[in-house]
Parts: structure tokens; C-alpha cells; sequence
């Protein structure tokens, strides 16, 4: 093994560590908060995540599973910003969701039917989310032009039908977190949550027609950015 494989070997160890310990901190913080071990939708919540992260690292080739983790230099000032509101957000619509659905039981309740179906939801969207990663080599956890990389325009897949599904995914995700954990306090974070990524979708786009070359001709077939016959 040369210098340049042990390096990314090593890189790709790390890479795996920091992923396991975020899961293992998301499943303390969950049932903590929930004050309860017996807490069955922090149970199906977690487990769902752990499961799409390990097909992650079955079906996603190492060097975007890399660039998700690390991205290299380029990411755009705004999207840092909306890594600091969207990553407080995230926390919120986890702590409220749990404190209801897995402590406090606050009014309104949800019904069984209702967390069942949020579950298949929540499903869904990690597995277009997933499969917009597999087809698009290019998808990173940042907004920036990987032209070392030689970035080029995704057009298969899912990106046949809108021009952000993995944002999509995580929409779908996103509001259905809250159903999950047996929550409806939790939809107020989720909501928000779901504006500032709508408006980061519009200045990803806005950043693509610029700066990567054929997007806007896929932008003239591809009409619908992130719900198809809608937007």
C-alpha cells in the first residue's frame, strides 16, 4: 500500500468513526431527552437512520461518501450561514419532538395510523435521497463547484424529473420527523426548517446556472426545481 492509499484509507477510517459517533450521540440525546429507554418511536427513528447510513456506505462510492464529509475548499459564504440556522433547527425539531412524543405527551396527540404513516414517509424520502447520491457523483453536503473534481450535470436518476431530488428527500424527511417521534409540536421547527431549504434550493440553482457548465440548458428541459408540476 503507497503513501496516497494509506492516507485515504485513513481518511475513510475517520470518516466512518465521526459517522458512528454522531449516531450514537443522536441515540443518547433521544432517549435523554425522552427520560425513558422504553420509547419506541426514538427506537424507529434511530434505527432508520442507522440503516440508511450503513447502505450509504454499502452503495455510495468512497470518494463521494469523502466529499459529504470533507468537502474540499469552495463552499459559497451563504450556504455557511445556512449551516448555522439550519443545524439549530435540526436540534430544535429533535428535543421538541422528543419532549412530546416521548415524555410529556402534550396535546393534540397523534394517532397511531398518523406515526405509521409518517414512518413510511420519513422512508421515502432517505431512499430519494439516497438514490439521488448514487446517481449523481457529484453530491455534496455543500454548495460548491467541484472542478477538481471535473463537476458535470446530473441528468439520470431521479434527476430526470426535478432538478433537486435530494432535496426533495429531505423535505419529505424533514416533515415527517416529528410524526415519527409521535409528535405535532415538532412540526413547528420542521416548517421552518423547510423555508430555509427552500430558499437555499433557490440560491444553489441560481449558483449552478452560473457557474456550471450545460446546467442551464438542464434547466430549460427540466422545468420543476424541487416538486414536479408545481415549482
Amino acid at each position: 500500500m503507497n503513501d496516497q492509499q494509506h492516507t485515504i484509507k485513513k481518511v475513510e477510517g475517520t470518516i466512518i468513526l465521526r459517522s458512528v459517533f454522531y449516531l450514537v450521540l443522536l441515540i443518547v440525546i433521544t432517549f435523554i431527552i425522552a427520560g425513558r429507554i422504553n420509547y419506541w418511536q426514538g427506537w424507529i427513528f434511530n434505527g432508520i437512520n442507522v440503516l440508511f447510513l450503513v447502505l450509504s456506505y454499502l452503495l455510495l462510492p468512497s470518494e463521494l461518501i469523502r466529499e459529504r464529509v470533507k468537502p474540499e475548499k469552495g463552499m459559497k459564504r451563504w450556504d455557511k450561514i445556512y449551516y448555522i440556522i439550519s443545524t439549530p433547527l435540526f436540534f430544535a425539531i429533535l428535543i421538541v419532538s422528543v419532549l412530546d412524543g416521548g415524555r410529556f405527551n402534550w396535546e393534540p396527540r397523534i394517532s397511531f395510523l398518523t406515526m405509521i404513516v409518517g414512518i413510511v414517509v420519513f422512508i421515502i424520502g432517505q431512499i430519494l435521497v439516497l438514490w439521488a447520491k448514487k446517481v449523481n457523483r457529484f453530491f455534496s453536503s455543500v454548495v460548491r463547484i467541484q472542478k477538481e473534481r471535473g463537476q458535470t450535470v446530473c441528468k439520470d436518476g431521479p434527476y430526470r424529473l426535478v432538478r433537486h431530488p435530494g432535496y426533495l428527500g429531505g423535505l419529505l424527511y424533514t416533515i415527517v420527523t416529528p410524526l415519527v417521534l409521535g409528535s405535532l409540536w415538532g412540526l413547528i421547527p420542521a416548517v421552518i426548517a423547510l423555508v430555509v431549504v427552500f430558499v437555499r434550493t433557490r440560491l444553489e440553482d441560481e449558483t449552478l446556472r452560473r457557474e456550471l457548465a450545460g446546467y442551464t440548458e438542464y434547466a430549460g428541459e427540466i422545468r420543476y426545481r424541487l416538486l414536479p408540476g408545481i415549482w
